[in-house]
């Protein structure tokens, strides 16, 4: 499979944190080929700015796609990996990690749990 220029960009989804450098979507397909997915693990003793961006990259998903099934398009490879088999989950099978029109979907039960501040508002 050839690196693709029609990478979906999600219009309207923020491009990084607030007042911060954490990235979550980016400009162009990678030339030397999609970054691929991995589960990478959160430990308890992360830095609070990694978990702000956690926090903010979850409320941002939540905001744009809510429970139905999203394409991974143009979203961070990084940024996904901190969440993914956990609060992010495949949404087809078989799952191709490598691919832009990978679907996602939010694992509603287990993102409540991780991220309780941003679904309080729902709750209201």
């Amino acid at each position: 499979m050839g690196v693709r220029n029609d990478m979906l960009k999600h219009r309207g989804f923020p491009s990084r944190l607030p007042h911060s450098d954490f990235q979550f979507t980016i400009r162009r397909a990678n030339p030397k080929g999609v970054t691929p997915l991995i589960a990478r693990d959160r430990y308890a003793d992360r830095r609070p700015a990694d978990r702000r961006a956690d926090a903010g990259f979850m409320a941002a998903l939540w905001a744009h796609f809510g429970n139905e099934p999203f394409p991974r398009g143009n979203l961070d490879a990084g940024r996904l990996s901190w969440l993914f088999g956990r609060e992010v989950i495949p949404a087809e099978q078989p799952f191709d990690n490598k691919s832009y029109d990978a679907l996602l979907k939010i694992d509603v039960s287990r993102a409540m749990a991780s991220f309780p501040d941003v679904f309080s508002e729902e709750s209201a």
